[in-house]
């Protein structure tokens, strides 16, 4: 089933909007949830919650593409559950790891509200769109997706040591354009 057609079916409140988004997104949500939350259980709560969100807040813009609405919902859901569940202690998942390697970039001991602050999102999406179409994948996988360094290795045909390598350089970079652009650090 193609996006506008599942699209309509939340504005005609059917069931099957639900039915249609598991079948068609469901495996791609569960993957963004349980790289965050890393527990089946907390995925799958995840997955419901981005299911009732979309259907409470299915835009009158009507999405074209339904996959990064639905990536942006189920992520917002993890992180609140990972915040929750971590909030007196650091985790050593992959979430911990990836938000610490963002922290030397932003400067801030609280990493998690220093990447949602709307400032810093439009400096870090003008910084995207200058990368090559490799760096902005390897970077928006990982810290958005937040994939370990071995699956983007793996699905970019790249060494471990060359992902992390570019990781680090692209975080070099970002501080150095966040500088430039007089954002406080």
């Amino acid at each position: 089933m193609q996006d506008h057609e599942i699209v309509a079916l939340y504005w005609a409140r059917s069931e099957n909007a639900i039915t249609e988004t598991n079948v068609k997104y469901g495996g791609y949500c569960r993957k963004i949830a349980y790289n965050i939350v890393a527990n089946d259980e907390d995925s799958e709560e995840c997955i419901n919650d981005t299911y009732l969100s979309a259907w409470n807040t299915m835009p009158e813009e009507r999405p074209d593409l339904l996959a990064p609405y639905l990536a942006a919902i189920v992520r917002n859901h993890a992180l609140t559950l990972y915040r929750k569940a971590h909030s007196q202690k650091r985790g050593a998942g992959q979430t911990a790891l990836a938000l610490d390697e963002l922290i030397e970039v932003a400067g801030s001991s609280s990493t998690e509200e220093t990447v949602d602050l709307s400032l810093l999102s439009g400096h870090i999406n003008s910084f995207l769109k200058d990368l090559s179409k490799n760096d902005r994948i390897v970077f928006v996988r990982r810290y958005f997706y937040v994939d370990s360094l071995s699956d983007i290795a793996s699905a970019l045909s790249m060494s471990e040591s060359a992902v992390k390598s570019l990781l680090f350089r692209l975080r070099q970079k970002l501080k150095k354009r966040l500088e430039e652009e007089g954002y406080e650090l």
